[in-house]
């Protein structure tokens, strides 16, 4: 906060009002060990000139950068228009509504987006989001479980697709139940789930099959045949996707003969900036039947006795509205401020425009696979449609290229040999519509200088070799 207005007067008062010693008696139930004792880069004052000038000085050595970065946050355009009104007071400060009467025109805003969110994944009902995108594939899973009660063990079917950070997020919330998750391999010629992969869980009872649309990869798997595969089992489909993807690809609703059961996913690229991480919020809808297993709120529109239309909470299972241990949920808030951001950008943009902004993004990856085909040495490694992403195959270190890019001011991609170690030394690499042509030539051209750099080293530094073994 830019201004703080407490006095060391006023901080006196107040622990002596609260019968408390110091600031630090506070915070006692931090262990010791778990405590910083000293911060020597960190000056004991400074004015809020100088502390002015520090910042300004530290955001020009941290800005500028070109950013090929993805793995689940995109660099989108977002309209003035959206953070200006998102900014309002009204908005800024508010907080759950619980009682409606008094928060008619929060409880329109989430109604609008539940309203947008579900007819942009063509399911019937969303909630009013959670958490982030991980959490939110969490209790998407904990829904398959609850809808089907009977079941002495819960198998979900989890493939090696997801985003990884999805996956451990999962696998911590969940690991405390009766919950058996079940890793599903990828092709690797394609970077997608094979129909054959799955078949080997075919005598299996599984509760759910999550499939991602696209994947962490970029690729877009079948989603028809995998959704059709997992009704045949009596088995819920999970969707995992990227909101706006689905403004252009097939929405969940409508995958296989009767469409996924839930969709969740992270919703950063609806008019959500990247800032460090987050905060963002997680999306999350289902078909009418699983209305009861869905967490978090839930806004109906009615009318009143004198026929006027009011918005009010429903379904509200949640721990504070008494339900306590039969809570469907322990998420007592969520990032109800980015949601009204992605309304706003919504409802700017349209159908036709998120369309639009998602086709850009496609034709933009188009021509960088075109680019980056030439360069020598480098290998596309799955040949197969995707959005947004692509996995190239370097002769080189992925980290080392990285490092080299970040010279340039570019932000070069994700180290995916991190994760997927098996794939080599690959970048996962991320194109938006806020990338023109000259962006991403300009980024080719860098990344084929660094790689021709790099093989002149290795020639001239073999060619020493070999001339001293002959003097020898």
């Amino acid at each position: 906060m830019p201004f703080i207005p407490h006095t060391k007067q006023d901080v006196k008062e107040m622990l002596a009002t609260i019968g408390v010693e110091s600031i630090d008696t506070l915070f006692d139930e931090i262990p010791d060990d778990l405590r910083l004792k000293q911060l020597p880069s960190v000056t004991d004052s400074l004015t809020e000139m100088e502390l002015g000038q520090l910042m300004r000085q530290r955001a020009a050595s941290d800005g500028g950068l070109l950013c090929f970065i993805g793995a689940g946050a995109y660099d989108h355009h977002i309209p003035a228009a959206v953070w200006e009104v998102t900014s309002r007071g009204e908005f800024l400060t508010a907080y759950t509504p619980y009682q409606a009467e008094a928060s008619q025109g929060t409880l329109q805003l989430l109604y609008e987006y539940q309203t947008m969110m579900a007819s942009l994944m063509a399911l019937d009902v969303s909630n009013a989001s959670l958490y982030e995108g991980a959490t939110a594939l969490a209790e998407a899973i904990l829904m398959a479980v609850r809808s089907s009660p009977k079941a002495k063990l819960h198998r979900i079917l989890l493939p090696l697709t997801i985003h990884p950070h999805y996956r451990q997020v999962v696998k911590t919330i969940v690991s405390q139940r009766d919950i058996e998750i079940i890793d599903v391999p990828f092709d690797v010629a394609t970077g997608r789930i094979l129909l054959a992969e799955l078949e080997a869980f075919h005598s299996l009872d599984v509760s759910a099959l999550v499939i991602p649309q696209p994947n962490f990869f970029g690729a877009l798997e079948d989603i028809d045949l995998l959704t059709d595969w997992a009704h045949a089992k009596n088995a819920l489909v999970i969707a995992v996707v990227n909101p706006l993807a689905m403004s252009l690809l097939k929405p969940p609703g409508h995958w296989g003969k009767s469409g996924a059961d839930i969709a969740c996913g992270e919703g950063q690229p609806l008019g959500v900036p990247m800032a460090s991480g987050g905060p963002y919020y997680g999306l999350l809808c289902c078909k009418k039947e699983l209305v009861r297993q869905l967490p978090g709120r839930i806004v109906g529109r009615t009318v009143d006795k004198e026929g006027k239309q009011g918005f009010v909470l429903t379904l509200q299972a949640r721990e504070q509205h008494i339900r306590r241990a039969k809570a469907t949920s322990n998420i007592c808030t969520n990032q109800g401020l980015l949601v009204t951001a992605s309304t706003i950008y919504m409802s700017l943009m349209g159908p036709e425009g998120l369309r639009q902004v998602a086709i850009a993004c496609h034709q933009q990856l188009q021509f960088l696979q075109e680019k980056i085909r030439l360069i020598e040495g480098v290998e596309l490694i799955f040949p197969v449609p995707s959005f947004h992403e692509c996995v190239v195959r370097l002769p080189m270190p992925a980290e080392t290229v990285l490092l080299e890019l970040a010279k340039h001011k570019i932000q070069g991609g994700f180290n995916i040999s991190r994760v997927f170690p098996m794939l080599g030394e690959c970048l996962l690499i991320c194109v938006t519509e806020t990338k023109t042509q000259t962006d991403i030539s300009h980024f080719v051209q860098i990344l084929s200088d660094i790689l021709k750099k790099s093989n002149t080293s290795k020639v001239e530094k073999h060619s020493t070799s070999a001339s001293q073994i002959m003097e020898e």
